[in-house]
């Protein structure tokens, strides 16, 4: 096992705040595997980099020797996580929860290594506390401390609405570490609050406190705000290998770096060298990013992907030309009146536009190609003919024959 002071580095690295911070220095001392609980909720199915940051660091904790808890909140999930929010969060049903935990878990184990991973679910104890349990356990915690949470603080503060149930749900999450006797937990920053009233829990139940552990926010695409699939920012890990490299590659420059720490399997040692080699000069931002997108490509996919997905990156942008692979997709091409066919319809069914307004802001802004063609702005009804067997383009990187 590596001595503290390598596992702190190691640990530290990406921006990571440990709390406190002797603490945990004094759990790795003793050279025994620690374990590392996560907490998830399973709220929805599909994960992006962002998600992914928290299990890149168990990753690189498993891969230290210690033991990596993947709770999945199955519990908590019916409760609901009021995290960041100015209303009430509905619960999710419990069938929705075992449907999104089971895509969730699939996902994870892209990062995490399977075998070394222990896999519980809160719900196993949740379910059976009685409420004598249940009191006990909130006895702990008074209103004041709860409300101290940001969220909270400021819905009451603005006379927001606050269902009693919420509060249960940090005392809930703290309960877990309880029950698996954690001595990291790991969240984002946006989390410390729970992470410590699982410290403070455990505390006052006379066992040794959890440390806590959090990383930042990955900033999507757009350089500015948090990755999230509302912000049509993100780089889901389930994308298709050429989607993901083009995403990798749009990236501002400025945030290569936090990529590296955050996103890619790069080592500690591998992407501090990277980094210092952009901050002297010494190596070429293009060059580097490339490094990165097939880094990640790979990570979720394989090797020969990344390189196919890099040959498809350049005969696209470099070269003008199509991808080779154009996935064929059959249409029916409905007629108005006028005989002509509703673009922006054709749009949403192909998943290149979520909605009509941004299917129209699409074609407006000539982001959307037919044979071709470049639309024009409010051109947004075409003969059949200009559809039926041609390839649409929306952008840069979406591609669809229209099999009609």
């Amino acid at each position: 096992m590596l001595s503290t002071n390598e596992q702190m580095h190691i640990i530290q690295s990406g921006g990571a705040n440990i709390v406190p911070e002797a603490a945990l220095k004094e759990k790795l001392d003793r050279k025994v595997p620690l374990r590392i609980k996560l907490g998830v909720d399973p709220t929805a199915p599909d994960l992006h980099l962002g998600h992914a940051v928290p299990l890149r660091k168990l990753r690189q904790l498993q891969d230290m020797g210690h033991q990596v808890v993947l709770l999945i909140g199955n519990g908590t999930a019916l409760i609901g996580d009021p995290s960041g929010r100015n209303s009430t969060r509905p619960p999710l049903t419990a069938e929705q929860v075992t449907e999104n935990a089971q895509t969730y878990v699939d996902q994870a184990f892209k990062i995490l290594d399977k075998d070394k991973t222990e896999l519980v679910w809160n719900g196993d104890w949740l379910s059976i506390m009685s409420l004598p349990d249940i009191l006990k356990v909130a006895a702990q915690f008074t209103v004041a401390r709860i409300l101290e949470r940001d969220d909270f603080s400021n819905r009451y503060k603005n006379q927001q609405t606050i269902s009693l149930h919420e509060f249960l749900y940090p005392i809930m999450q703290a309960y877990d570490s309880v029950q698996i006797r954690a001595d990291i937990e790991i969240g984002g920053n946006d989390q410390l609050f729970n992470l410590l009233a699982g410290r403070e829990l455990m505390e006052k139940l006379g066992m040794e406190p959890q440390v806590c552990l959090t990383l930042p926010l990955l900033e999507g695409t757009d350089g500015v705000q948090k990755m999230s699939k509302s912000y049509g920012n993100y780089i889901g890990i389930t994308d298709e290998p050429s989607d993901m490299f083009g995403k990798v590659m749009s990236i501002p420059d400025d945030l290569m770096e936090r990529y590296f720490y955050l996103a890619s399997t790069c080592a500690v040692e591998e992407t501090e060298s990277i980094v210092a080699g952009l901050k002297d000069g010494s190596l070429h931002p293009n060059e580097i990013k490339r490094q990165l997108a097939k880094n990640i490509v790979t990570a979720y996919h394989n090797e020969v992907a990344a390189e196919q997905a890099e040959a498809d990156f350049d005969r696209v942008f470099k070269n003008r030309e199509m991808p080779e692979e154009i996935e064929d997709v059959s249409l029916e091409l409905t007629c108005g009146e006028d005989g002509m066919v509703y673009v922006p319809a054709i749009l949403i069914e192909l998943g290149f536009a979520s909605s009509t307004g941004e299917a129209r802001r699409l074609i407006d802004g000539g982001g959307v190609k037919a044979a071709g063609v470049a639309l024009k702005p409010k051109e947004y009804n075409v003969v059949p003919d200009r559809l039926s067997g041609q390839v649409v383009q929306v952008g840069k990187r979406k591609y669809a024959r229209i099999v009609s």
